[in-house]
């Protein structure tokens, strides 16, 4: 029986090739199959150096010349075609839109409101009256912005407007004429009286202006006045806080009819002049505009229809 059993499993050795032993040619082999899986670097650079350009088929990057051409003529056409369907869409928008006009004004009023001096990027002043340094800066600042409000300039390029009516002008095409704001009007803040604004006596000038909007008539036919007050407080530290030329925004500087056709209009400004300032403590003051169609107490905006700066003015 055990001699049946040894014939038997030679016989299954012999029909099973997995427990056959291999011949020398069939290992030879199978050590070339493993050598060649395990290509050095100079096969692969060369491999790589015959697929960017093959002399015998003349291929690059495995493509013919002709191949290339027809490849590249094809991006080319279809880029030049999304080209040109960009630009006719634009030509098209652009055809409905004016040039002098924007489409779409009504989420830009009520206007915001800003402040000069503005240095350093901020609105908030603080200077003391014994160190010129301190507020020289502010006094420049105010200089250059009021450079196009000079007297003579706004007598050579605007005209002179009836006070307290809008100033409607015709066919949005044409230039605009624009009234006169002189410096001059702001009195004690205007530079002429004090060079240094206030500023060396501790009784500082701020000019406030709306920002401009296309169209916009602010107050719809009622007086825009200014303004001020100790932010979250009484007004005690703003006493004697005087206005030029007044604290109302006077109706002939407006509409406003954009750049292209009012290149001269002088926005109007309205200065306001602290006399009375808590020295040696930061005030956070309020201003803002009252009137029709104002907003001036939205808390996610501070620049909406108010601006809240500190000022410090130290001896």
């Amino acid at each position: 029986m055990e001699a049946n059993a040894r014939l038997r499993g030679a016989e299954d050795n012999q029909h099973n090739p997995e427990n056959r032993q291999l011949t020398a040619e069939e290992e030879e082999a199978a050590k070339k199959g493993r050598a060649a899986e395990k290509k050095t670097w100079g096969e692969w650079a060369r491999g790589v150096k015959l697929f960017l350009w093959n002399p015998e088929t003349r291929q690059f990057m495995g493509r013919t010349g002709q191949s290339w051409a027809l490849i590249i003529l094809f991006y080319l056409v279809l880029y030049t075609f999304l080209a040109g369907m960009f630009s006719f869409g634009l030509y098209v928008m652009l055809l409905t839109m004016s040039p002098y006009t924007p489409t779409y004004r009504d989420r830009v009023a009520p206007p915001g409101v800003m402040i000069r001096p503005y240095v350093d990027n901020t609105v908030n002043i603080a200077f003391n009256i014994s160190r010129p340094h301190s507020w020289q800066r502010y006094v420049d600042n105010l200089e250059a912005y009021l450079q196009d409000y000079n007297d003579a300039a706004q007598e050579s390029k605007n005209i002179m407007c009836n006070p307290g009516r809008y100033f409607f002008q015709e066919d949005e095409s044409k230039p605009k004429k624009a009234c006169q704001f002189k410096r001059s009007v702001l009195s004690h803040c205007s530079g002429l009286v004090d060079k240094t604004f206030g500023y060396s006596t501790g009784k500082p000038c701020i000019l406030l202006k709306m920002n401009r909007i296309v169209g916009y008539k602010p107050g719809y036919g009622t007086p825009v006045t200014v303004t001020c007050r100790k932010f979250k407080g009484d007004d005690s530290p703003l006493r004697g806080v005087e206005y030029y030329p007044s604290n109302t925004f006077n109706h002939m500087y407006f509409p406003y009819y954009g750049k292209q056709t009012h290149g001269t209009y002088a926005q109007p400004l309205v200065a306001m002049h602290f006399t009375n300032v808590t020295r040696n403590k930061v005030n956070t003051i309020q201003c803002q505009l009252n009137g029709k169609g104002i907003i001036n107490d939205y808390n996610s905006d501070r620049f909406l229809g108010r601006i809240i700066f500190m000022l410090q003015v130290g001896n």
